[in-house]
């Protein structure tokens, strides 16, 4: 895959490396092909829209707890947002605590975005496991899969 040349006057080495470029979180993320050795460890990758994103659910879902709203409307009535919205950030508190532990850590899979997120997935805990520690090892559309009932 990687190749290398040596120039004629034996001055400059140029090394050929096929790599992918990607956005995420709003930078650029490099990519190596798929079987291609990794030359240094992962980084971690924070995604703070993903990161907010849960900080709200969080929030809110407390304050509807505790009795300060009683509905979703209510949030997006005093948030000028939204309800439909609100709904499906409010749905981001049903993921597996490891998955939002990961999130947060930026250890959460590449193809998991905040976009994916927002999409319907399943509820049970075990389910979104599965399918996010499969989504390391195979392709995936992104994130969790889309609820199929």
């Amino acid at each position: 895959m990687t190749e290398s040349r040596l120039s004629a006057d034996g001055r400059t080495l140029t090394v050929s490396v096929p790599m992918t470029f990607t956005k995420r979180g709003g930078r650029k993320l490099v990519i190596s092909p798929d079987g291609a050795p990794s030359w240094v460890p992962p980084r971690r990758r924070i995604d703070n829209a993903m990161v907010k994103a849960l900080a709200r659910a969080f929030r809110w879902r407390k304050l509807m707890e505790t009795g300060a709203y009683g509905t979703v409307e209510d949030i997006a009535a005093a948030e000028k947002i939204n309800a439909s919205y609100v709904s499906r950030v409010l749905r981001l508190t049903l993921l597996a605590p490891d998955i939002v532990e990961a999130i947060l850590d930026g250890r959460q899979p590449a193809e998991m975005t905040l976009a994916a997120l927002m999409q319907p997935f399943p509820v049970a805990w075990g389910e979104q496991q599965r399918v996010q520690y499969a989504s390391k090892t195979k392709p995936s559309t992104g994130g969790l899969p889309h609820q199929t009932d």
